[in-house]
């Protein structure tokens, strides 16, 4: 469908779509950039070179759990395909988990306001 930003499947989602199917978490991924909750960050930046801290502190993705911001640069930079991995791991339990939080807030009956605060954070 080619649905791929978070803010493009949420306005879908209000608009009653339920199914996605997107290629732009791993062709993010594959050139270092990864989605956070304040938006895309580009770890090909050199300000990432030596950031010894997760791409978020409170994900549980395996690549938040294990590898620093510095170390996943170092890998897209020098080419290495474990550095796209990592940021291809990362960017797919983020999406993952914004369907799941989405799902939840649907259910609750808060759905608008889960919108407004997620987009309210998240700068592309």
């Amino acid at each position: 469908l080619g649905v791929g930003e978070p803010k493009d499947i949420l306005e879908a989602v209000e608009r009653g779509m339920d199914m996605f199917d997107s290629v732009l978490p791993t062709r993010l991924g594959r050139h270092g950039s990864v989605w956070t909750k304040r938006g895309r960050v580009n770890l090909n930046n050199e300000k990432y070179k030596l950031d010894q801290n997760p791409i978020e502190k409170d994900c549980q993705c395996y690549t938040c759990q294990h590898f620093t911001q510095s170390y996943i640069r170092h890998l897209v930079h020098e080419k290495e395909i474990l550095g796209m991995r990592l940021a291809t791991i990362h960017n797919l339990y983020f999406i993952v988990n914004l369907m799941k939080n989405t799902r939840e807030a649907i259910f609750e009956g808060r759905f608008t306001e889960f919108k407004k605060e997620f987009l309210g954070k998240f700068k592309n």
